[in-house]
Order: C-alpha cells, then structure tokens, then sequence
C-alpha cells in the first residue's frame, strides 16, 4: 500500500477534473457523490494515482473514450461508455492512461467510505475481518447503473426526496458490491430475524410524531438502540415496505385527511407533512392515490 493515502478532492485536483454538482454541503452520511467533466488532454497523458482513503466508482455520461488502467499488476483496456462502471478499492494505487481526444467528457463519481462498508456489512453478518472488495474494469451492471442513476437524479434535485432516501440507496450500493464485487464475502441471512411489535411500534410512534423533518435512518434506528442498516432490514421484514416508503405513504395519508379537513393552501400541507414542495407531494399523491391533490380537495 503507498504510504499516502489520496482523498475525493485531491483526488479531483490530480485528474483535472471540474465539479459540476456535489453533496458535499447535502450532508450526505458515508458517500459522497460528485458529476465532474473535463476536456481530455492535447496529447495522451499517464497518471499515477496513491492509494485512496474511500472506494471510488466511476461511470461515463457522456461519449465513449478509450481508457487503460493497470492495477494489482494487471491491465486492464477498453472503450469506457455509458453502461459501464470502474471500481477502484480504497487502499489500492491506481495507473491511468488517457489517451488525447476532441470530445468534452462528463463523469459520475460516487466516494463510499470504508466505515459505511463496514456497517452495512456488519449488519449483513458478513465477516469485517475478511471484507474484501475488488477492482473491477469498464464492466456492465444494468443494476449498479439503476441505483448510480438514481442518487445522481437525487443530486440534481438538491435532494429532494431526504436523506431517508439516501440512505436506503446508499446501503442498497453496498449491498450490491458486496455480493457482486467481493472476492471472499457471502452475505449470510440469519433464519430468524424478528423484531418485537412494541419496537416496531416504537419507531412508528416517533415516524408519526415527527413526520414533518428530514427523517434519517441513524435516527430512527436510534430510537430502538439499533444499527441503521439492521433497522432497515428488520423493519422491512416486520412491515412488509421500507422505511423510506412507509414515511411517504404516511405523509400522503396525512396530507388527504388535511385536504378534507382544512383550507389551508396545498403548498402549505405539503411542508406541514414533511414534503418539500407541492409538486413533490402531487407526485406521490397521485402514484399511490391514483388522484392529485386538487381532486381531492
């Protein structure tokens, strides 16, 4: 391993990269996800890159670009396009080359920190000890791309859904690494998962009582004095729907009572039940309702 250890901005100044969108300021917990673009070079450039401090995915959004990499001794080779995703394992160095090109290129990067993979894998019951993820190269993965999509429509919005969502992509990413891009890890399901109803009520209680705020995993987990990521799985398996989607078919039940209840205006229901616009609670209302709001009304 080399001795320096590269974070995501340093590692954004040594490719040259411009940062188009970020979360950094979104207070996103444990991933970072950033659209950078860049003119490729006059002529064809090599970089040697350290070993990172956070797992670094890359997937292109724009035109298709030949690229190399050599890691673990190996080369790697490929015409790099959309579809396509790059693994690089933090703790591991990296050797690029680029070659020139006409062409204005516009990437995803998602920096996940070991800390968030070590969680989601402790809750997973997978062995800490042997967690092991692997480089993989310019290789297609129809879900990788769904839940990289999402969190970069997530971005774009200035996360609008919340970080309850965020959440819930986040460890949905991990999962999926980790089943698909480790070399020694089997995710174990326990036989007998269960959580007792008064726990569950609990955290429904306070989804309830505080339905309006940004609600987050690590804080509903904590009310039951659990890990996030077993919170979510457990509460899935006790419910039968995520959290994520439990506090949204809530806010719109509370949002259909207002509606029939009162005069106040749709925008003002609609930050009252914890939404973050009109149009973002007439987007769910009507997916679960199969009615907009005005209708109702």
């Amino acid at each position: 391993m080399a001795s320096t250890l590269l974070g995501a901005s340093e590692l954004i100044q040594r490719l040259n990269r411009t940062t188009v969108l970020s979360s950094q300021q979104m207070g996103w917990d444990g991933i970072l996800v950033e659209q950078h673009q860049y003119s490729s070079p006059e002529k064809t450039e090599e970089k040697e890159l350290p070993a990172l401090s956070e797992h670094w995915l890359i997937l292109p959004l724009g035109h298709p670009t030949y690229i190399s990499q050599k890691s673990d001794y190996c080369l790697h080779e490929s015409i790099f396009q959309q579809g396509d995703s790059l693994l690089v394992p933090a703790g591991q160095p990296s050797h690029w080359c680029c070659p020139r090109s006409e062409a204005r290129q516009t990437e995803l990067y998602i920096h996940l920190q070991p800390r968030l993979v070590k969680q989601v894998a402790e809750a997973a019951e997978v062995d800490t000890e042997r967690l092991d993820l692997v480089n993989h190269f310019a290789k297609q993965d129809l879900q990788l791309q769904q839940i990289a999509m999402l969190l970069l429509a997530e971005l774009r919005s200035d996360s609008m859904m919340g970080k309850l969502y965020v959440e819930s992509l986040s460890q949905t990413l991990v999962i999926h690494l980790l089943r698909h891009y480790s070399g020694v890890v089997k995710i174990i399901t326990p036989d007998n998962r269960s959580l007792a109803y008064k726990q569950v009520q609990q955290a429904i209680d306070y989804i309830h009582t505080y339905l309006e705020q940004d609600l987050s995993l690590t804080e509903l987990a904590s009310v039951i004095n659990i890990s996030p990521t077993y919170f979510a799985s457990l509460f899935k398996q006790a419910i039968g729907t995520s959290p994520h989607q439990y506090v949204i078919q809530q806010r719109v039940e509370r949002a259909k009572m207002m509606l029939k209840r009162t005069d106040l205006a749709i925008a003002d229901i609609a930050l009252q039940v914890g939404f973050s616009s009109q149009s973002h609670l007439t987007q769910h209302f009507k997916r679960l309702t199969g009615l907009t709001p005005k209708q109702i009304r």
